[in-house]
């Protein structure tokens, strides 16, 4: 677990095979039935069923169960761990937390990895396709995000690397993700009844799909900024607001800026819950290697557009930015 991080450069765009000829521009938008018909099902569900099936319990077992899997599922498993590689930890871990992720709702592991690797690609060229750029209002940026998929004309090539593609339990979690949910479903009926069910099951992961494609709407369109990529044509957002129901994955424009740190919320009073559970497991031994901007090799590429924000960084971030700028 200690040479997947060493070697991996954490500003790279790790999983894709970028040949020569790849397009993130030209491409087209198609519906995507299975997800389509997925999401769907669930907002329907929820907003016929959860007004009869209300009560106190299946409302606090819908706020549990949304904080629990978003944080140690999506946010640490999927995204800090599985995409950026960010801390290391056992396998057996890594393996829970990647369950945990399934259970968001939102799409098995390999499916995020190359979702996110093909957006965070995407945006950092100076154009892309408006699908990846959230151009759109939000209907139709909605509509397309939940319901659809972009198939480029010539797209990168895809390989998480090892012990992700080979992975049997990640592969089987990818096949299998939709029907984590039936296991968990007689589990709160057999504690819960009906109202369990339809707040923990289909009202959470109604909720938890649309918010992801909500805050991720704001956050490549508008909002306070640290930190401009240069040469970007889509730059990264902030989004206070979210920053506890996401865990501090909304402290966008941070991650941006040091897509390889474990910790989003940089800054003072930029709460990040996520980081606080990969806090947890390092002082239990569970979590070891913790990247933060501090440790992270200074970055080229990045300015800071704000007074303070360079605080954070390695030392030599500073003397990288004055040797590039007197360089122009």
């Amino acid at each position: 677990m200690i040479e997947d991080i060493a070697q991996r450069d954490p500003y790279k765009v790790n999983s894709l095979i970028l040949a020569p000829g790849v397009n993130p521009i030209h491409g087209h938008v198609r519906w995507d039935p299975i997800r389509s018909l997925w999401n769907g099902s669930m907002l329907t569900a929820a907003v016929v069923l959860a007004p009869f099936y209300v009560s106190w319990s299946a409302l606090g077992v819908f706020l549990i169960l949304s904080a629990v899997t978003l944080c140690s599922g999506h946010s640490v498993g999927f995204h800090r761990r599985l995409v950026h590689r960010s801390f290391a930890c056992p396998k057996w871990l890594e393996r829970l937390l990647a369950w945990m992720g399934a259970l968001v709702g939102m799409g098995g592991p390999l499916w995020t990895i190359r979702t996110h690797d093909m957006r965070d690609w995407a945006q950092r060229q100076p154009a892309c396709h408006d699908f990846l750029a959230h151009r759109h209002g939000l209907l139709k940026d909605g509509w397309w995000n939940l319901h659809c998929r972009l198939v480029l004309d010539n797209p990168p090539g895809f390989d998480p690397g090892p012990g992700i593609a080979d992975d049997p339990f990640l592969r089987f979690l990818e096949r299998t993700w939709k029907f984590h949910q039936i296991p968990l479903a007689l589990v709160l009926y057999y504690f819960g009844g009906w109202p369990w069910v339809v707040w923990g099951v289909f009202v959470r992961v109604a909720a938890c799909t649309t918010m992801h494609w909500f805050i991720s709407y704001f956050a490549h369109t508008r909002g306070p900024q640290s930190w401009t990529v240069d040469h970007a044509g889509i730059q990264a957002h902030d989004v206070p607001l979210a920053a506890i129901p996401t865990m501090g994955e909304s402290w966008h424009n941070n991650h941006h800026a040091f897509p390889g740190s474990a910790r989003h919320g940089l800054y003072p009073g930029q709460i990040d819950l996520g980081y606080r559970f990969i806090q947890v497991l390092e002082y239990f031994g569970l979590a070891w290697n913790v990247q933060l901007p501090s440790n992270l090799p200074p970055r080229a590429g990045i300015t800071p557009v704000r007074p303070g924000a360079e605080s954070v960084a390695a030392p030599g971030q500073v003397a990288l930015r004055a040797s590039s700028a007197g360089m122009r």
